[in-house]
């Protein structure tokens, strides 16, 4: 009973914040998606990141088998999911990155820092980090059949990234009033991720619930059974195994619909797997929640 307590105390916020978010577009309130979500990624989002980095405690042997983790979670799942498309004549434009790429930032985050707290956090940066190195070069090249790696070099989350390991590994300290200021930025990005989670899927539509359905389920269970057996295979830690775990089973991102739209995959489809699979994760998410705690 205690440990369905601590799920339901973990994940009701994350659903609820998301909740609010659908509800409030609904109601027929404005919410512009463009400007938030600009406003996240530029300055909440790379803020939580670099303070978060500079102010772990996690060992750096850690953080860096945690890392070969992660990019070893994300290439297994680019080769699973790629013979999988291949046998079944999926088109891979269209389905190829949304089955790779999960809502590591949205969902993910906020996830891992109720569970695991500030060292959760450090780790689940990382492979935020790393899923978006991989989505704005190889994730686009699916769709779009052209790399962004110029894209790469202008995201303010991987600068974050980078900047926060330097500080981390050379035991540095930005100014008390700097690292206040960045605090204050860090704590908008939880709640106005998932807000914006809630308001995206008020909007999506789609004809192919069907098949999103099955490719949903298809995605979390490789995702759960990889990601455990990647996590077991590099030995993580309990708090280190939790969070590829949790990381690796997030539903589809919205992301993966807008780049579908924007290079004429089929973003009918890609919504489709964006609203079952974040619909799913409501009750997935906890069950594995509950297992890896």
């Amino acid at each position: 009973m205690n440990i369905l307590l601590t799920v339901f105390e973990i994940v009701a916020p994350v659903f609820l914040l998301a909740g609010i978010g659908f509800t409030w577009v609904k109601l027929g309130f404005e919410y512009r998606l463009e400007f938030v979500t600009r406003l996240a990624v530029t300055l909440a989002v790379p803020s939580l990141i670099f303070v978060a980095l500079m102010q772990t405690e996690i060992p750096a042997g850690e953080l860096t088998r945690f890392t070969l983790a992660a990019i070893a979670g994300h290439i297994g799942l680019a080769v699973a999911f790629g013979v999988f498309v291949r046998l079944s004549n999926l088109d891979r434009r269209t389905y190829l990155s949304p089955l790779i790429f999960g809502n590591t930032g949205n969902l993910g985050l906020p996830l891992c820092i109720f569970a695991f707290g500030q060292a959760g956090l450090g780790f689940a940066v990382i492979f935020l980090a790393i899923t978006a190195l991989f989505s704005f070069t190889y994730g686009i090249y699916l769709v779009a059949g052209k790399g962004a790696f110029g894209k790469v070099a202008r995201e303010p989350m991987v600068w974050a990234t980078l900047l926060g390991a330097l500080f981390l590994w050379q035991d540095w300290e930005t100014p008390l009033f700097l690292t206040n200021t960045l605090e204050l930025l860090g704590q908008m990005a939880i709640p106005m991720m998932l807000i914006t989670v809630g308001v995206a899927i008020a909007r999506l539509t789609t004809r192919k619930l069907g098949q999103a359905i099955w490719l949903s389920v298809l995605k979390l269970l490789v995702c759960f059974a990889l990601g455990w057996a990647t996590a077991r295979f590099f030995d993580l830690d309990a708090t280190a195994f939790g969070v590829l775990v949790l990381q690796m089973c997030t539903p589809v991102a919205v992301t993966s619909y807008l780049l579908a739209e924007r290079f004429d995959a089929d973003s009918d489809a890609v919504a489709g797997m964006v609203m079952v699979s974040t619909v799913l994760s409501v009750g997935a998410l906890p069950i594995i929640l509950a297992i890896v705690l």
